[in-house]
């Protein structure tokens, strides 16, 4: 049982369905799986800027054609945003650079069918719902909410080798928890997973609730689970704050609707004991 706080961080009118942050010098970078805007927000001035990903980006994009970003992470001063792959349009990798504004964008399909093939997994079944770079090595965190069941970690290393760690996670109620997002601090992972009764990547269920965890990120033990919502679906984690005794994270929720409301939760972790 680990000893946490649950807060109401602030709340950002414009934003719907938040699925990814990453807290940097005051700023927030907010993504959206329904959207193809990166959205900046200035935690001083309460102020939004929405940037255009694509010629055509929109706030809320039909669910069939969305390349629904689900993971960003930060890595020499660019943004990377990947799609989810659960879909063929969703095999999209963007890149922003924070110092020049410029934006790339890449196709994944390659290497998603690597990781389709390197653990037998099913098109539909691939949902990449996080991601980070550390040690020469990219990370997916696979989303396991599919009828297969492949909860797990992806590597990937410099020559495109690809392996996969199946990671089971506690139930809340009678639903196994599956990744929403995880993120690097120091040498520890800490993760996000959520519970919610559907069997399909790409269709809505009731949620059951989310938790907290953390990884090994050397043997991918899994060191700690703790539920923190028993109705919230928490898709986007970012460190805030650490000290000696505490660790502070925000998290974004995805609501499961066109409402371009958000509410930022900061959570709290106690790690004097």
């Amino acid at each position: 049982m680990q000893n946490f706080t649950l807060d109401t961080f602030c709340q950002i009118s414009g934003i719907g369905a938040a699925s990814g942050l990453i807290f940097n010098y005051d700023k927030l970078f907010i993504i959206s799986d329904n959207s193809t805007f990166l959205y900046q927000y200035e935690l001083l001035d309460q102020k939004l800027t929405k940037i255009k990903l694509l010629e055509n980006s929109q706030d809320n994009i039909l669910k069939k054609n969305k390349p629904d970003f689900e993971s960003i992470t930060l890595k020499d001063n660019k943004l990377y945003l990947f799609g989810s792959g659960s879909t063929s349009k969703r095999e999209k990798r963007l890149s922003y650079n924070r110092e020049t504004k410029e934006i790339k964008e890449k196709s994944l399909e390659k290497i998603y069918q690597k990781l389709k093939t390197t653990t037998a997994i099913s098109d539909e079944e691939l949902n990449i719902e996080g991601a980070f770079y550390s040690n020469q090595k990219w990370f997916f965190f696979q989303r396991g909410n599919g009828s297969e069941s492949k909860n797990g970690v992806f590597t990937v290393d410099a020559q495109k080798n690809a392996t996969f760690i199946s990671i089971r996670l506690p139930k809340i109620d009678t639903i196994e928890a599956t990744f929403t997002d995880a993120i690097l601090v120091e040498d520890k992972i800490y993760f996000l997973a959520a519970a919610e009764n559907t069997t399909s990547t790409y269709d809505d269920g009731e949620i059951l609730g989310s938790i907290i965890g953390q990884l090994n990120i050397t043997t991918m033990e899994v060191n700690f689970t703790q539920i923190i919502s028993t109705k919230h679906k928490f898709e986007g984690l970012t460190l805030y704050k650490k000290t000696q005794d505490k660790i502070e994270f925000l998290l974004c929720e995805d609501n499961d609707t066109q409402v371009l409301e958000t509410i930022i939760y900061k959570l709290t972790l106690n790690t004097n004991h």
